[in-house]
Order: C-alpha cells, then structure tokens, then sequence
C-alpha cells in the first residue's frame, strides 16, 4: 500500500506593501495608478480609494473656483481676514485700559510732543499711520469712551465678511489697510499736529467700497447709503470726529473698489495688484512730501 505523498512546497508569496511605507502590508490598491497603500494614504474616490499622490495630480487639474470679481472662492466660510482684523482691536482695546501709555505711542499725530520729546510721523515715526487704526478711544476718554470700538467692531462684522468672501482675503486686507491707512494720510496732510485714534477709516473705506461693488453686482444698497448718509452728518457735526479720517478712507477705499470692480476680466489680476500698489505709493509720496515739509520748517 503505497503512501500518501505530499505536494512539495512552492516558493511563499511575498506580502503586498504600501510604495510610501515598505513595512506596512496591505491589499489595497489605488484606483488611479495600481499601486498599493495602506489607511494612512488612503483617500476616499468616487470608486474605491486613490494615494495621496494621484490626489494632488488630480486637484492640479481641477480648475479654481473664482468669485464674480475674479478672486479665489475660499476652502472655507469662515471670514478669517475679518474676525483676525476684530481680535487684533480689541487686544489693542485691552492693552489701552491696562495702560494709557499705549494710545501715547501709537496714536496717529503728525508732529507733537510728548514728555517734552517731538514725536509724530515727521519725527519718522510712520508706524502711528498703521498702528492707530487698530486702536480706539480709551473708555475713560472723552464722550464716546466704548462706543467708539463697539460701532467699528459692529461694522466690520456686519460687512466685512461679505465683502471678504466677493473680493478675496487678500484684496480685503488690502482694502482695510489702504482705506485706514488713507484716513490717516489725510490728516497728516490736512491737520499734522491733531491726534486721532480709530478705524474708522478703515470701516468708512468698506462703506464706500461696499456701495461701488454692490451697484456693480445689481444689489440692494439702500442700506449702506442711509449709514454712510448718517455718519458722514456725525462726522460733521460733532467737532471730537476726525473728518480727515473718515474722508480719506472713504475715498480711498471707494476708488480701490472701482478698480477691483471694473477691471477687464482678462487682466483681473494685473489691475487689481497694480491699483493696490499704486495707491500705496500715492500715500507713501504724500507723506513723503508732507514731511519734508514740516522738517524744512523745524530746521
């Protein structure tokens, strides 16, 4: 009786492992390129998974989503710019009431003095043109005291994110920055040795840029034009409001958005970065001009 043989063993059969992690076995592949991974480069496809590789290829040939006006639609519907712009006032709000030596440093004054010392842009102190549109009227100063901040925080709450989400974060910050920065050129250029506080500015700058955008999109701007009605009448007429500020950010901010607005689309980009940069170097000369001015008269 004859025994039972065995077949002989063949060869084992190496496991599968994933190309990006060699110790790590795996039977999937990707749906995309055939190769095997494992959990951590898995990525979720219409069939199966693809690798984190074929998903990037894939993305890159994805056309970006743009807003009306040309900007990149946001991954998210968080107004970062918008909610970053309100955190870093009130800070600064904060660091005011801890200490009154803050607003002294860094209001907007042309030219002054401080502890006998001259202080102000034209002493070549040109960060008060940015700094003093981040901060606000202490609440033990004068007749607004809080609601200085409140009103400006409420405005760039109640219309930054719109404007945000239409224009990009970084046409929106551009925006903010040159109207506030435009406010506090003007009164450099107007009244050099007033002092002044705020972004109002700045919030003036988004009135005007609101109105122009929103007319160009066929909205509604009833709303935005009975505030801006209303607060160019209290700019005017209560004598502690910086008229200068106000202006200049309006103005600046309304011809920006004329730009951003109106720009052919097949040069969006172009315009929109030109505008930005040249009013910039319009205000750097004006305050270039002025100082000039002031010091050949110290001198």
């Amino acid at each position: 009786m004859s025994a039972d043989r065995s077949p002989a063993p063949g060869p084992d059969t190496p496991v599968p492992t994933c190309y990006r992690h060699p110790g790590r076995e795996t039977y999937v592949r990707c749906t995309r390129c055939d190769r095997y991974i494992c959990p951590d480069c898995m990525r979720d496809a219409a069939v199966g998974h693809q690798c984190v590789e074929c998903v990037a290829d894939g993305n890159r040939s994805v056309r970006q989503t743009r807003t009306v006006l040309g900007a990149r639609a946001a991954t998210s519907a968080t107004p970062v710019v918008s909610y970053t712009l309100i955190g870093i006032c009130v800070l600064a709000y904060l660091a005011e009431i801890a200490s009154t030596q803050v607003v002294r440093d860094f209001m907007m004054v042309g030219l002054g003095a401080s502890g006998g010392m001259p202080v102000g842009v034209a002493e070549g102190q040109w960060y008060r043109l940015f700094t003093s549109m981040f901060l606000h009227q202490p609440p033990q100063g004068g007749s607004f005291g809080i609601t200085h901040i409140l009103f400006n925080m409420w405005a760039l709450w109640a219309i930054g994110p719109s404007l945000e989400q239409v224009l990009g974060r970084w046409r929106f910050l551009a925006l903010y920055l040159l109207s506030g920065l435009g406010g506090s050129v003007l009164l450099y250029l107007v009244e050099p040795f007033d002092g002044a506080v705020g972004a109002s500015g700045a919030i003036f700058g988004l009135f005007g840029a609101f109105f122009v955008i929103g007319k160009k999109l066929g909205g509604d701007v009833k709303p935005i034009v009975f505030l801006l009605v209303i607060n160019l009448v209290l700019t005017f007429a209560v004598p502690s409001i910086s008229w200068e500020g106000h202006i200049g950010g309006l103005v600046i901010g309304a011809l920006l958005a004329v730009a951003y607005a109106h720009a052919p689309k097949a040069h969006r980009q172009v315009v929109h970065i030109g505008a930005s940069v040249a009013v910039l170097l319009l205000l750097v000369a004006l305050v270039l001009i002025k100082t000039a001015e002031l010091t050949s008269g110290i001198a």
